[in-house]
């Protein structure tokens, strides 16, 4: 019989309705995000045009995250939440409007300052460390640069209204957001002239990113006691702790942004197609992760930081204990599964137009080493929300910043070494990813059972054992379906798999009697009863 631990029903409760809520939009997002990458693979496949175009958005991202990205995920949600959980919402929408106001005059500011020196960002910062670079390469990523520019600042507001939406419990109309952005992008390749090239990529990211923000305001619009205050709040108490619990944050963001950097900096040094294979097969990796882990993270940062808010630290603990739980028996056979089917997965998604078998075998041998680190990434995605929520954010950020400089150091080394072996090169950057996110992980659970008094270590424990057992037999299954089909039809072979394997696994939870199981039945058949 399986320990179980003792947790308040109200939360847990509320934390997996949510949670399967923001799964429930993730699945949708992540087909749009599939047919996406089927639109744009097809038009532009592993071209040096779109390795211009995916550095270009790496540093237009960076930008997102050193500002906006770092506010929501650390230190805005946890303390607008503590106002909601206190009934104080005149102080929730004075810190909102304070945070959003302050968060949108930066973003201008960057967006134009980095308009007039994108050819020295770009230039002499993303092409320095390639000793023969293209100067028509550099030309167009600068170009790309500056057209994407618009949407950082369009990102940096929705993001921080995505956060006032999650405060609220309203999940779904944020989830589905990155929907849009997709479509953004879909309707740029497709409706825009042909001759535009791989600029009508560029102008979808805007497109995209406008969607992105204005799908939410109607649900922001609805809110209760919702209220805007036209002032920077530079002398509001809780405005200035959002900011200086961003300090710490801002720096880890700067540090993981600048490791992607370097990463797409040692791939346009290798094989042409390199950047665009370790992007693609990053983004593949994501789709598990986001599903499971970021919903979950999402879903419980609001909770715990009620929790917080309100002294209930052991509810808390126990809570968490519960969520990290669930997001190891979903990740880990989630991680092996990837790797197991990354070629049909692949060549069934985007092997089509300009993307060719070369173009397959690039981005399936990075998955491989990706794939590998999935369950390391699920888990860093809850415990630092674990930390934002106890207004900590010095912690994660100084192991993130160290397990970053590590992935630097193992993306060099590990590329030198594979290319050494014979392999493509690009798959050791994805190899160095997973192992430094793995110890990250590791880290994090040592320093929040500390911080907590325990973790409730027996009871994850147990969920593990089972989750490896399972994940083993599964793959015992995929392996002997792939030897049975393989060849003859890509969707019978993937998606035969992928029934097979889950009815495995699944069955093995069921067998095992496993809690988890039950709770997302019940959930489930809870939304088919008020949807019906």
């Amino acid at each position: 019989m399986n320990k179980t631990v003792k947790t308040s029903p109200t939360a847990n409760q509320q934390i997996a309705r949510a949670t399967g809520t923001v799964m429930a939009a993730f699945i949708i997002c992540n087909l749009v995000g599939l047919a996406r990458g089927m639109v744009i693979t097809r038009a532009f496949g592993t071209s040096v045009a779109f390795d211009s175009f995916n550095a270009a958005n790496r540093i237009v991202e960076m930008l997102f995250n050193l500002v906006a990205g770092g506010a929501l995920g650390s230190a805005f949600i946890p303390k607008f939440t503590g106002f909601l959980a206190k009934e104080d919402r005149a102080g929730a929408w004075r810190l909102a409007s304070g945070v959003v106001n302050l968060v949108f005059l930066a973003l201008v500011v960057i967006s134009v300052l980095a308009y007039i020196f994108a050819p020295q960002i770009v230039t002499d910062g993303l092409f320095l460390l390639v000793p023969e670079s293209d100067p028509v390469q550099e030309a167009l990523t600068v170009q790309l640069f500056r057209m994407m520019l618009p949407s950082v600042i369009l990102f940096g507001v929705s993001g921080l209204v995505m956060g006032i939406l999650n405060a609220h419990q309203n999940f779904l109309i944020a989830s589905i957001a990155p929907a849009m952005y997709s479509l953004g992008m879909i309707a740029g390749t497709l409706f825009l002239p042909e001759h535009w090239g791989i600029q009508r990529l560029a102008i979808g990211v805007v497109l995209g990113a406008l969607l992105h923000l204005l799908i939410k305001l109607p649900a922001l619009a609805n809110l209760p006691g919702r209220a805007y205050h036209a002032f920077l709040g530079l002398k509001d108490r809780a405005v200035l702790e959002v900011f200086k619990l961003m300090g710490p944050r801002l720096l880890g963001v700067a540090v993981v942004q600048m490791n992607f950097i370097v990463n797409t900096i040692i791939a346009l040094g290798q094989p042409e197609g390199s950047v665009s294979a370790i992007t693609l097969a990053f983004s593949l990796m994501l789709m598990p992760q986001m599903a499971v882990a970021q919903s979950a993270a999402i879903a419980s940062l609001p909770t715990f930081s009620a929790q917080v808010a309100l002294g209930k630290i052991d509810e808390m603990r126990r809570s968490l204990a519960s969520t990290l739980r669930a997001i190891i028996l979903l990740s880990l056979p989630a991680g092996v599964g990837l790797i197991l089917l990354r070629y049909p997965l692949v060549q069934l998604l985007y092997q089509r137009g300009e993307f060719i078998a070369r173009s397959t075998e690039l981005v399936a041998w990075a998955l491989l080493w990706y794939a590998a680190g999935l369950v390391g990434h699920a888990l860093v995605e809850i415990l630092s929300r674990a930390f934002y929520a106890l207004h900590d954010t010095r912690t994660p950020v100084s192991v993130g910043v160290a397990a970053m400089g590590l992935n630097i150091g193992l993306s060099l080394w590990f590329s030198a070494w594979f290319a050494r072996l014979g392999w493509m090169p690009h798959g050791g950057l994805a190899l160095a990813n997973s192992v430094a996110t793995g110890l990250e992980a590791i880290a994090l659970v040592i320093l929040i059972r500390k911080k907590l008094g325990g973790l409730e270590g027996l009871y994850i424990w147990q969920g593990v054992g089972i989750s490896a057992v399972g994940t083993g037999l599964m793959a015992a299954v995929l392996v002997g379906w792939r030897g049975l089909v393989g060849g003859r039809s890509r969707l019978l072979e993937l998606f035969g798999a992928l029934g097979v394997g889950m009815l495995v696994y699944v069955g093995l939870l069921w067998v095992t009697k496993m809690p988890e199981l039950r709770s997302i039945a019940e959930a489930l058949l809870g939304r088919i009863k008020r949807n019906l």
